[in-house]
């Protein structure tokens, strides 16, 4: 199993970048994929999570945001390509980080939008956001 983020750079606030992460090993129908985030000095923080299978089902949500990132980010999945994307608008300097993907246990996201590093079993190496003028 492999992630491989990419897409990372240097953004002035209120740009946008498209981070992509490919997997590898692994099919999306069988495993939800979450972003990841670590600014210097703090804990890793989950941001958003993606279901292939939820998002093939009526009324069971594919896609969970954390309060700071809701309505900027936008994560999506291509199952052609086993890609996993994170739109991200509007960035803010706060945004300023090391971004992972990370393949988790269920083909579910939690229910609850939480992003326990034990419910993930396989991440990416990262790459670097960085929002500056």
């Amino acid at each position: 199993v492999q992630l491989v983020e990419s897409g990372g750079g240097l953004v002035q606030p209120g740009g946008a970048l498209r981070l992509s992460c490919a997997v590898h090993g692994f099919d999306l129908e069988d495993n939800a994929v979450g972003w990841f985030r670590r600014v210097p000095g703090k804990e890793r923080e989950g941001i958003a999570c993606f279901s292939q299978q939820a998002s093939r089902q009526r009324d069971v949500q594919s896609t969970f945001y954390i309060e700071s990132v809701r309505g900027r980010f936008t994560i999506s999945g291509d199952r052609a390509t086993n890609v996993v994307y994170l739109q991200m608008n509007n960035l803010e300097p706060g945004d300023t980080a090391v971004y992972y993907c990370a393949r988790r246990w269920a083909r579910y996201c939690s229910a609850d939008n939480k992003y326990d590093d034990d419910d993930y079993e396989d991440w990416g190496e990262g790459t670097q956001v960085t929002v500056s003028r």
